[in-house]
């Protein structure tokens, strides 16, 4: 998505050819960005942050509660009508809590009584917003925060409880001056969203089971190494468990990448 809004070339390493990453690619196709195939090395072409065309047919999220979430944030923010469809799975899921702060920003939504999809939301020019959130959810901070970004206005999200941060270390790299500090996290207008290469970094999820097969001695060696996995603080309770269990556990080559 931020190379999609970027202003000019990203290259993208190693994405998670998934479901859910195809369907972001979908939707993103379907509103005028060229992304290519997706392969283990990616260069998209930005349309910059109000580039997106309108679609000539519903925007498919397929099983993605962060597509839907997210993109309902730039859609908001763009000269466009779309239309979110999704599986039957994620179409049951609420939608009204990311609905309302982006309608309390200007933005037209439209959900059927069950609150869930489909979705109909029309672009407008948006006011930045002070929203206090009742339910943490890092995909709601985030639509916000992208909201607020192609809007080109100013958004604050107050947390009951911190979330995870992916989207406020990436939008910083990319030069947006946000800003983070007990609870609440703001976003100041920016002109533009920088380009920007990034290796995706493996999900920490997924290395938690080996990490915790190997914790249990089921390893002839001794020592299982895990590379590439991303260690955002905010992702990494099961490995700070584990060492709280008495597993000999260590971080190794640690660095930044995409913020």
């Amino acid at each position: 998505m931020l190379a999609a809004l970027g202003a000019g070339r990203s290259r993208v390493r190693g994405i998670l050819q998934s479901a859910d990453v195809h369907s972001t690619a979908g939707v993103l196709r379907a509103l005028g960005v060229p992304i290519p195939a997706l392969s283990d090395d990616l260069v998209i072409d930005g349309v910059g942050l109000r580039g997106l065309a309108q679609p000539t047919g519903d925007l498919d999220c397929g099983n993605s509660g962060t597509t839907a979430r997210l993109m309902a944030g730039i859609v908001a923010a763009s000269p466009v009508e779309a239309r979110f469809v999704g599986d039957a799975s994620l179409s049951r899921r609420p939608m009204r809590r990311v609905a309302t702060p982006l309608t309390q920003m200007g933005a037209r939504v439209d959900l059927p009584p069950h609150g869930g999809l489909p979705m109909t939301i029309a672009g407008a020019r948006l006011r930045g917003i002070t929203y206090h959130a009742e339910v943490a959810s890092a995909q709601v901070k985030s639509a916000i925060l992208l909201a607020g970004l192609v809007g080109n206005v100013p958004v604050e999200v107050h947390e009951p409880v911190a979330t995870r941060d992916h989207t406020e270390r990436m939008l910083r790299a990319r030069g947006v001056d946000l800003r983070v500090d007990d609870g609440v996290v703001a976003l100041l207008p920016s002109a533009r969203l920088d380009a920007g290469d990034v290796d995706v970094p493996g999900d920490p999820s997924s290395a938690a089971f080996v990490a915790g097969l190997a914790a249990l001695g089921a390893t002839r060696s001794g020592e299982v190494r895990v590379e590439n996995v991303g260690i955002n603080p905010a992702r990494t309770g099961a490995f700070q468990v584990l060492k709280r269990m008495g597993a000999a556990l260590k971080f190794a080559d640690v660095a930044e990448q995409g913020g």
